[in-house]
């Protein structure tokens, strides 16, 4: 038996290999390889290990099966997967309200304990936090979170939600406008949004 045909060095383009899955598969194993540990990653900080392997293996089960659908122009899926994954968070965002607000309740944070050694500091610390993230919409939440865990541009996170860029800049204004408020942050908190919701 063969292993995936050969593409040429040049063709690694996401876009490329996309379209070559559709008559070979296999090849779709290799944006898995590519992107899988990063999608794991930023579903686990807001659902948990558990939760991220399901919704990992489902984003990808996803985007196999619509995989005709995508713009083989984009030479990046990035965004694209980032977009599933999101959209499969938002099916379960109570568990993720659920959990921010009992962070905030109670000071355990059950996800940050599968990757974090010392949580103590970063409990004291995120307590507030959780609650303000909580306390957003989920679009808003999405947009925040894409931004800061995921490092996704702009219009990244534009092509991840399927949203003009304006709509990210404004849900973006209006998550940290709401999380500043919430913590009682000056207007130099959240300048870097990342370093504040970033563990």
């Amino acid at each position: 038996m063969t292993g995936p045909p050969a593409l040429d060095p040049g063709d690694e383009r996401d876009g490329h290999v996309i379209a070559q899955s559709l008559e070979h598969p296999e090849l779709f194993a290799r944006l898995y390889d590519r992107y899988a540990p990063d999608i794991h990653r930023y579903v686990a900080r807001r659902l948990g290990d558990h939760a991220a392997d399901d919704v990992t293996a489902d984003t990808f089960l996803t985007a196999f099966r619509v995989r005709a659908r995508y713009d083989t122009s984009r030479a990046s899926a990035r965004p694209w997967l980032y977009g599933i994954a999101a959209h499969l968070i938002g099916k379960q965002r109570r568990k993720e309200v659920r959990g921010l607000r009992a962070l905030a309740r109670t000071g355990q944070d059950p996800v940050a304990a599968g990757w974090v050694e010392d949580t103590a500091d970063l409990v004291a610390d995120r307590a507030p936090l959780a609650d303000a993230l909580a306390a957003l919409s989920a679009a808003d939440r999405h947009v925040l979170l894409l931004v800061a865990w995921a490092d996704l541009t702009y219009q990244e996170v534009a092509e991840a939600l399927g949203i003009p860029v304006g709509t990210v800049r404004s849900r973006l204004n209006r998550a940290r406008r709401k999380v500043r408020a919430a913590l009682g942050a000056g207007p130099a908190f959240l300048g870097e949004v990342a370093e504040v919701v970033r563990p």
